[in-house]
């Protein structure tokens, strides 16, 4: 699946140079795969200190540190905080996450790939996004958005 999202955002030509953030880090893999594929820089948002530990490990083994900056807050916080657009966005929730619409309305980027459990729905979030492509992964639903041509 990760082989498979990352191979289309490169067929798009989305990452080369591209400023990443990465939502609900985690360890970092998706962050860090977008940096291996050509990404300028990452920024990883994680409120779980296990997870942080674990990230901030990942991006010292692979000597990311330079390129990467980790933001250890609550993902919901940090979007609502105004902020020049990333170029992509990351966003792997857990599956039990139920605010979409709020996460879709504040995003500041121009493409987003998101990996839920369930097809979103477009039409609760304020600021419409577009649904470029939407694929199934056995349990986890991987959609590329960008905003809507109005």
């Amino acid at each position: 699946m990760r082989e498979a999202t990352f191979n289309a955002l490169s067929s798009l030509d989305l990452l080369r140079d591209a400023d990443v953030l990465d939502l609900f880090a985690g360890s970092g893999a998706l962050g860090i795969e977008a940096l291996s594929r050509g990404a300028a820089r990452a920024t990883f948002v994680e409120q779980g200190r296990p997870a942080l530990h674990v990230l901030r490990a990942n991006l010292a083994e692979l000597d990311l540190e330079h390129r990467a900056t980790v933001v250890p807050m609550d993902v919901l916080r940090f979007v609502s905080r105004p902020r020049s657009p990333f170029d992509v966005a990351l966003a792997d929730p857990p599956y039990a996450f139920t605010a979409w619409p709020q996460l879709l309305e504040a995003v500041p980027a121009r493409f987003i790939v998101a990996e839920s459990s369930a097809e979103l729905d477009l039409a609760e979030a304020a600021v419409p996004w577009e649904r470029v492509r939407s694929k199934r992964y056995g349990r986890t639903v991987v959609t590329f958005l960008e905003p809507r041509s109005i």
